[in-house]
């Protein structure tokens, strides 16, 4: 492990970072609502900080190795959810503290969509742009995006990719080349984007929301513009508009690619990670459905209801068009827990991805035909593909660590007082990139103490890189030569 490389490629993917603010503060321009120089002076410490490292750390201009990227990539979110939260501090409007800022910042670029922010209706358009801008630049990940557009890094880059992209099958590439793989996945990324922001404006919305709008649907993000979140339009063409592009976007964007390049739409259904998805959300459809009808509400009201939460929690996307944290029984909790299961591998979405559960739930069945049969060779396959005893075991390791994980966090809110039910919700919430919780966390984060917030920011960057990306640079294999 090289720190010098590992720091001239931060200072370089910092000064990318600075250009993003940019738009925000055209958006300010335009709406004149005060923030240009905020903005200004946001960008510019950003830039000045990466530039001193690009300068200082120039000379190491070595290739990445393995280990060097599992670095890069922690600490390029750790370090952007830090300057990002820049623009929140100066904010004269807002008055946030540091923590604060940090975690809406945090929160924005791990598309978790957990917000301490209050009045969303009457912020300045350009602070509402940025939030929603977050989402959207951290929902494929930044690092593929730097090694898209910045040949001049001059690394490796299949070795942030494995890192950053989200599955317990990381290996295989759309197209030979990862800069071609970066530039195919941005380019399926922005075409959902474009389609997401004109049905949504077709919808009823206007451009600027159903621009911002657009870039939270797509990286499965959740912040909204209101309050009220998509409720405020209070449009069944809205919802559908948002329960379409919600469930794109939680499909292996493999699978977008393979779809367009052969012009069909088998890619699709033959992929069993897909089926299961559709499946369990349909389920889930039908269970709050006759929960909710047999509370009074109409058939037809409980099923729009009942299919937009479902789609919305399951996809761990986190919009909402009603308190369903209200909602009777066990509604809210089929809701939860839909989103630990979450999106497919290789998606914008988090959870523990659905591929996972599925090679669970088949290793158990294994071994309760090994109990009948204990000579006999049952091998678990994932469609076609039988699945080697090194992912198998990759998948045990990996949820051994999110129950350690969760519960090294539920017991630091628990300290810091929480109830039972806010702290469970809120962790769960973090570490599956979900953003709405129930108790006191049920419409937004900013009353809890700070120390909770620190410990759900955590959180939310170990959900987003899966836990080992980070964890492994605790470990002293990792430091030694």
């Amino acid at each position: 492990m090289r720190l010098g490389v590992t720091l001239r490629i931060l200072g370089t993917l910092l000064v990318f970072f600075s250009a993003t603010l940019i738009p925000p503060a055209l958006v300010s321009v335009i709406y004149q609502d005060g923030l240009l120089l905020t903005f200004l002076e946001a960008g510019l410490t950003i830039f000045l900080f990466g530039a001193v490292l690009m300068v200082g750390f120039r000379r190491f201009a070595n290739e990445l190795r393995t280990k060097d990227g599992f670095l890069v990539t922690a600490l390029c979110y750790f370090a952007l959810g830090a300057f990002s939260a820049l623009p929140f501090v100066l904010n004269p409007v807002l008055g946030l503290t540091w923590v604060d800022a940090w975690f809406e910042s945090f929160s924005g670029l791990t598309t978790t969509g957990a917000t301490v922010i209050t009045g969303l209706d009457a912020l300045p358009e350009s602070l509402l742009y940025y939030r929603q801008q977050l989402q959207w630049l951290g929902g494929m990940g930044i690092i593929v995006l730097a090694v898209a557009i910045l040949p001049m890094l001059g690394v490796g880059g299949m070795q942030l990719y494995r890192t950053e992209a989200p599955g317990p099958v990381k290996d295989s590439k759309l197209t030979p080349r990862i800069k071609q793989t970066a530039l195919a996945l941005w380019s399926i990324y922005l075409s959902l984007t474009l389609a997401c922001m004109v049905g949504y404006w077709a919808a009823g919305m206007t451009f600027f929301d159903a621009l911002c709008h657009s870039f939270s649907t797509v990286a499965i993000g959740g912040f909204s513009t209101h309050d009220a979140s998509l409720g405020y339009f209070d449009s069944p063409a809205v919802e559908s508009v948002a329960v379409v592009f919600m469930v794109l976007s939680a499909f292996n964007f493999a699978l977008h690619y393979f779809g367009f390049r052969d012009r069909s739409l088998k890619a699709y259904w033959r992929d069993e990670e897909v089926r299961a998805l559709l499946i369990l959300m349909a389920s889930a459809v039908v269970l709050v459905t006759l929960v909710l009808t047999a509370q009074g509400l109409s058939g037809s009201e409980s099923f729009r209801l009942s299919l937009f939460q479902v789609v919305s929690m399951f996809t761990t996307t986190g919009f909402a068009t009603t308190s369903f944290v209200d909602w009777p029984g066990v509604a809210p909790y089929v809701l939860l827990f839909g989103a630990f299961i979450g999106a497919c591998a290789g998606s914008t979405g988090g959870g523990l991805k659905v591929i996972r559960v599925l090679l669970v739930y088949k290793q158990g069945l294994r071994e309760i035909y090994r109990l009948i049969h204990p000579q006999a060779v049952f091998p678990v396959k994932f469609g076609q593909r039988i699945m080697t005893e090194n992912v198998i075991q990759a998948v045990w390791g990996f949820l051994a660590i999110y129950a350690f994980i969760f519960f090294v966090l539920l017991m630091t809110l628990l300290a810091t007082g929480l109830d039972f039910e806010t702290a469970f919700s809120a962790v769960g919430s973090a570490i599956n990139n979900l953003g709405p919780g129930l108790g006191a966390v049920s419409s937004h984060y900013g009353d809890i103490p700070d120390t909770a917030k620190v410990a759900l920011s955590i959180g939310m960057v170990l959900g987003r890189l899966e836990i080992f990306t980070v964890l492994v640079l605790f470990t002293g294999m990792f430091w030694r030569k």
